[in-house]
């Protein structure tokens, strides 16, 4: 297999290296994977002994825009003090059970959070900068809402 061509010149020149994980089968649905000579993370398609691969998905789908959001506060000056993301996903009824819609609620804290400028951080994060988003489907529904310091947001915004 030949890397494509770039109008820059050779593509193995200017591209990223690939992200690289290894995966290793630990009896039953049971999988550890994570980077070589790093970290592992339990995946467990029973559920048992850790996350299945759909929650892993979610799980970095939340990480990713998280990720974001808390730069993104800290660059305006009012950082987090709390994040927590709960995120629910629907799936099809049929083989393959894809994620058909996820939604994301997210709970920020912070001295000084100013919720417009808390709401514009989590759709930057997940419409423009979470490269987990995407890799997924285009036509996952994605929907979230958001307390900041307590407050859930008004019914409509």
């Amino acid at each position: 297999m030949t890397a494509p061509r770039t109008a820059g010149g050779d593509a193995a020149a200017t591209a990223q290296r690939p992200n690289v994980v290894h995966v290793a089968w630990n009896g039953g649905h049971r999988f550890d994977a994570g980077r070589p000579n790093g970290p592992t993370l339990r995946l467990d398609g029973s559920g048992e002994t850790g996350q299945s691969p759909v929650d892993v998905v979610m799980s970095g789908l939340a990480s990713c825009i998280s990720i974001d959001v808390v730069d993104i506060m800290a660059k305006r000056k009012t950082p987090a003090s709390r994040l927590e993301v709960t995120v629910s996903g629907q799936r099809a009824d049929v083989i393959p059970r894809r994620l058909t819609a996820v939604h994301l609620d997210f709970a920020l804290d912070g001295e000084g959070i100013d919720r417009d400028q808390a709401m514009r951080a989590v759709d930057l994060g997940l419409n423009k900068y979470c490269s987990v988003r995407d890799s997924l489907a285009r036509d996952i529904i994605f929907t979230w809402s958001l307390t900041v310091n307590g407050e859930p947001a008004a019914p409509g915004e």
